[in-house]
């Protein structure tokens, strides 16, 4: 499939000057082709649309950078026997703890704790939900 610039705004729902802009910035490739040849695939729709809704979960663009570029790198390998590690302990409640390799998961520490806020806040919402429906009953 061979997108304009324009055809790639719409389809994305965003502005063509932004597009420019993430090619400038690298969050996007460069189109294929050369000046008024020039065209847009779904190689550049896809990552588009998913920066797109980063963006709208409320990430910033360096946030973004970090995410995408993770993608790109080689993955790391899995543990092995022998090997130290350095891990992260959330204890949620007595009995629920949750335990993250933020390297091998590839989380910043910002991401880490927005990843640990999250958690606690979803367990809160979840006795909340329990503690109300056993007083319904």
């Amino acid at each position: 499939m061979r997108l304009t610039l324009s055809q790639l705004s719409e389809q994305a729902d965003v502005p063509e000057r932004t597009i420019r802009f993430y090619i400038q910035k690298g969050l996007l490739p460069r189109p294929e082709g050369e000046k008024r040849g020039a065209f847009y695939t779904t190689e550049h729709l896809a990552p588009l649309l998913r920066i797109r809704g980063w963006q709208q979960a409320g990430l910033s663009l360096d946030a973004i950078a970090e995410l995408l570029s993770a993608r790109n790198e080689a993955p790391l390998s899995t543990a092995r026997v022998g090997s130290i590690e350095v891990r992260s302990h959330l204890i949620v409640a007595d009995g629920l703890e949750l335990v993250v390799a933020p390297e091998r998961a590839r989380l910043s520490p910002s991401q880490l704790r927005l990843l640990f806020q999250s958690v606690q806040a979803a367990y809160a919402d979840l006795v909340a939900t329990a503690s109300d429906a056993d007083a319904e009953t």
